[in-house]
């Protein structure tokens, strides 16, 4: 008696389990969804770290972003703004720059250069060799700040050393700053940089008025075509 085949159910089963090309064709799209996202991560990666660095960079050698806090510079500055100060070390009066001092950051206006004679008289006028400052920015003039202990107090006329810079804040009756023997001037190894750009709030955003007038600068005519 001859043994009779079973046909074997593997074959259906094969074929039930075969993929169809749609399926094929949406696993195909999924790999390469993958491989896109893959490098799209790994190109932004590269692009961030790119970024990072060069802030570091220019952060270290052009510029310094500053958090102002107190009120010795107001109106010019308030606490909570943020500024910038770029890394150089000439200035001009009127300018403002940042420096250190105590293990703080402090912002105040340069009034002399070295060698400039600086006079303030008891109703806050500062005087530049002789030249009345012209100081629009300034709120509460006043010759010292209030509550200065008199062996704390520079006298008047003072010349700036060599290699230093007179400043004072612009909130002058309570900011302490070169008018004060403890602070004194500012040398360059204090320096920072000049304070030019508000970043913060953004309804201030923009440069920063940083100019003083003696009333002695003119300007050249234009010449005639």
């Amino acid at each position: 008696m001859e043994d009779k085949k079973i046909p074997s159910q593997e074959a259906p089963n094969e074929q039930l389990n075969r993929p169809s090309l749609e399926e094929l064709r949406t696993e195909l799209k999924r790999e390469y969804r993958k491989h896109d996202y893959k490098r799209t991560l790994r190109n932004t990666l590269v692009v961030i770290v790119v970024v990072a660095a060069i802030s570091v960079l220019v952060s270290s050698f052009f510029i310094t972003v500053l958090r102002v806090t107190g009120d010795s510079m107001t109106p010019t500055l308030e606490t909570g703004q943020i500024v910038i100060a770029n890394n150089y070390s000439q200035f001009e009066a009127g300018e403002l720059i940042a420096f250190y001092y105590n293990n703080k950051v402090l912002v105040k206006r340069v009034v002399g250069s070295p060698g400039d004679w600086i006079n303030i008289d008891e109703a806050g006028k500062v005087y530049v060799n002789g030249v009345e400052l012209d100081e629009p920015y300034i709120s509460d003039p006043s010759q010292y700040a209030a509550g200065m202990g008199e062996g704390d107090k520079v006298e008047f006329p003072y010349q700036v050393p060599d290699k230093r810079y007179f400043v004072l804040g612009d909130h002058r009756s309570v900011s302490i700053d070169s008018r004060s023997t403890t602070v004194g001037c500012v040398s360059a190894e204090q320096l920072i940089g000049g304070v030019f750009f508000r970043l913060y709030p953004f309804k201030d955003f923009g440069g920063i008025e940083s100019k003083a007038s003696t009333g002695t600068e003119s300007m050249e005519e234009p010449e005639l075509q």
